[in-house]
């Protein structure tokens, strides 16, 4: 795929919030990530589409050097960090929403989300008061035991967590994913609420009719390699070739 196809338009050029350059990934001996190429600007939510297995949730984790060994370029924020440690790569500012949440199960939601420190060198965080605004579930819920939430209120939870640290680079796995569809609507418009305050999303998504209404591109990715990559201006000269890939 050519270069200008991985690239936002000029306009918005700046230091990337994100830059990937031929990243490969291996889990043990198995090599999942083959020369995966991507450019994030500030500001902007760019979705990973694919089939499950196509490498959409190890390039998230490969980011955040959670994967094995990993080869190739991560520049956030202009720093490469394709050799640091997980916990020095989430101090340029980026941070991590797992699939499976991570919520401890015997603290209550409000410890939970009190749980990680803000980032050295980075401005603050939201303050609760502030995510209580965004989520007021969790204001009701806020004394209640991680088992009690709703899988809802424990995907608000793990995203208003990440909110607190300052970081500025978002990388969300499948937030949409169980829920009822009034859930997704909330998630939705948290996800336009971030981006009007200038955070920068990498979602993976399976539910293409929630994340394509929120990305200013779509990437698509099969076998470990990214293969299209287009704008949202786009998407409905790109649907054919949705169907065929994803089923869409």
């Amino acid at each position: 795929m050519a270069a200008s196809e991985l690239s936002p338009p000029p306009a918005i050029a700046s230091t990337p919030a994100l830059e990937i350059r031929g990243l490969h990934a291996w889990y043990g001996e198995s090599h999942i990530l083959h020369g995966v190429d991507l450019l994030v600007q500030p500001g902007e939510v760019v979705t990973l589409l694919g089939r499950n297995g196509a490498g959409r949730t190890t390039t998230l984790r490969a980011v955040m050097g959670l994967t094995g060994h990993r080869r190739g370029s991560v520049r956030v924020h202009g720093v490469e960090t394709v050799d640091l440690r997980t916990h020095r790569i989430a101090r340029h500012g980026v941070a991590y929403c797992p699939e499976e949440r991570g919520i401890f199960a015997s603290l209550s939601c409000e410890e939970n989300l009190m749980l990680p420190p803000p980032l050295p060198g980075k401005g603050p965080g939201m303050t609760v008061d502030e995510i209580y605004h965004l989520f007021p579930n969790l204001r009701e819920r806020r004394r209640s035991q991680g088992t009690r939430l709703s899988g809802g209120e424990q995907q608000m939870l793990a995203l208003a967590r990440i909110l607190r640290t300052g970081a500025d680079l978002l990388l969300l796995d499948e937030i949409s994913e169980g829920l009822a569809p009034v859930i997704v609507q909330t998630l939705a418009q948290t996800i336009r609420t971030l981006k009007a305050r200038g955070y920068t999303i990498v979602m993976v998504e399976q539910n293409f009719r929630f994340a394509a209404p929120l990305a200013d591109r779509l990437c698509v990715m099969e076998h470990g390699r990214i293969v299209e990559a287009f704008s949202a201006e786009r998407l409905q000269d790109k649907l054919p070739m949705l169907h065929e890939l994803l089923g869409v």
